[in-house]
């Protein structure tokens, strides 16, 4: 049995939406989320291209009901009706970590799709929200990989995610302290994630 239908073409993130949400110093208010999943196969994982995107929060400034991106990016993956019979590797770069609702949500996702294993990256760590600890603890628990974008995913979202608008080898810019504030973060989730302070 095949999957379900694929999303809509493809659309790449503008440059400057890119740099302005997934800057690890900066603190936007909106959140985006890349994804692409991959079917395992043995020990190969093989890109499935028609699942490959971005999608972001919706607020009040797009006319709409409040939905942080978490939500939305489920329900687009209800959408494929991914073969049970199969297994998928589905990668998220997230600009902010989940909050306590999303990530349990993500929880129960897991637990109902033993076909699908998650792997989500952050850039940073979105500490607003009262039970985030205990929340990305509980993902990690379900079995999903929660870990804080590096500088190589920083330039894999670059290269694959972004519209580099003709000039498909323009580098990705890192900014200053980038590397340092990843360490940082990091060193910040293993302690959340080993529920340990930091």
């Amino acid at each position: 049995m095949a999957a379900g239908p694929a999303p809509e073409a493809r659309s790449l993130m503008d440059e400057q939406t890119f740099l302005d949400n997934f800057n690890n110093l900066k603190y936007p208010r909106k959140t985006y989320l890349c994804y692409e999943v991959e079917l395992l196969v043995g020990e190969n994982h093989i890109p499935l291209d028609d699942y490959k995107g971005f999608v972001r929060n919706e607020g009040a400034d797009m006319g709409f009901q409040p939905r942080h991106v978490e939500l939305i990016f489920l329900e687009r993956m209800a959408s494929w009706n991914l073969d049970t019979e199969l297994r998928y590797r589905v990668t998220c770069f997230i600009s902010w970590s989940p909050c306590a609702d999303c990530a349990d949500e993500l929880t129960k996702f897991l637990r109902e799709n033993r076909h699908v294993n998650l792997r989500i990256f952050a850039a940073r760590i979105y500490e607003r929200s009262q039970g985030y600890e205990a929340g990305l603890r509980a993902l990690k628990a379900a079995g999903a990989e929660v870990a804080i974008m590096t500088l190589q995913e920083f330039e894999y979202c670059w290269k694959n995610f972004v519209d580099h608008q003709q000039d498909e080898d323009k580098p990705f810019p890192r900014w200053d302290n980038l590397c340092v504030k990843s360490e940082k973060l990091t060193k910040k989730l293993a302690g959340i994630l080993q529920n340990r302070e930091e």
